[in-house]
């Protein structure tokens, strides 16, 4: 794991939810079970209808050029059960095409790299990262991977700190890291939502964002939240106070959640006011 935390904390104590936001276009149904038509046209000008919006911000991730090559030689730990000594990977048009002993063959014209006394192993994805929220190295002007304003910011995302030049990105890169899951700090119990990305150099966040990937919400649970807010005289202080947030937030998410269905199902007045809080947890739910 690379990154930043805070201090205490315990991996038991994070917990991350995958955000299924494609659940949340849901209309009313018919007892035949066929969709129920809305009595007026429910269209809404871009950007104010969380149904539509669910990535404003989308990847612009292009894979780096590419070569046809193999690697010879080396000592290759598939990931799986295989040790492979004086093993072979093939790659072409940047997909792994074979993975075998010396006996492997490689086609004609490829560039053969020479690997011997080394080791090949998978691209390692790092699950839990706060790289370009957290630089590495870094100053504290730079720590920008919690919202600790509330026990529940998830309105707040990771993309939006992220820093893609952190140097941090090529140490990982150097140690095989090819992904990583950035995600805010543990500071709330809501701390907002995470972003995978692809560990290539970039300019841009969205350049290195992993196209297609699901959005994750991080919820820290336990001490952090009520060391943050218990040392300010506030709820949550206590794990008793950690539950009643979970809840309450996740109540407000059901309710936000149940207009926007009302209001697609019958048309009737105005479409609910977004509030970007609840659309993260409605999409966790």
């Amino acid at each position: 794991m690379i990154g930043h935390h805070l201090r205490g904390v315990s991996l038991a104590a994070i917990t991350c939810a995958v955000l299924g936001l494609s659940a949340c276009a849901t209309t009313g149904q018919t007892p035949d079970g066929t969709a129920a038509k809305p009595s007026k046209d429910q269209t809404l000008a871009a950007g104010l209808d969380p149904a539509t919006t669910l990535d404003p911000y989308p990847s612009t991730y292009q894979p780096l050029p590419r070569e046809n090559f193999a690697v010879v030689g080396a000592t290759v730990l598939t990931g799986t059960d295989r040790k492979i000594e004086n093993g072979v990977v093939v790659v072409t048009d940047g997909k792994i095409a074979a993975v075998g002993d010396a006996s492997t063959p490689v086609p004609t014209g490829y560039r053969v790299v020479e690997a011997r006394g080394r080791y090949i192993t998978p691209g390692f994805i790092d699950v839990h990262s706060h790289l370009g929220v957290y630089p590495s190295p870094g100053v504290s002007g730079m720590s920008d991977g919690n919202e600790a304003t509330s026990p529940n910011t998830a309105q707040v995302w990771a993309e939006h700190s992220l820093w893609p030049q952190d140097p941090g990105f090529n140490t990982a890169r150097a140690g095989g890291v090819t992904t990583l899951h950035i995600l805010p700090g543990s500071a709330n119990l809501f701390g907002g939502r995470g972003v995978t990305i692809r560990n290539v150099p970039s300019i841009t966040m969205q350049g290195l964002k992993f196209p297609a990937a699901p959005y994750t919400v991080k919820m820290a649970c336990g001490e952090n939240p009520s060391r943050v807010y218990g040392g300010r005289n506030q709820s949550p202080a206590t794990g008793m106070g950690n539950m009643a947030g979970y809840r309450a937030a996740f109540i407000a998410a059901r309710d936000y959640k149940a207009k926007w269905d009302k209001w697609r199902e019958d048309g009737e007045g105005a479409a609910p006011t977004r509030n970007l809080q609840n659309e993260t947890l409605m999409g966790v739910l």
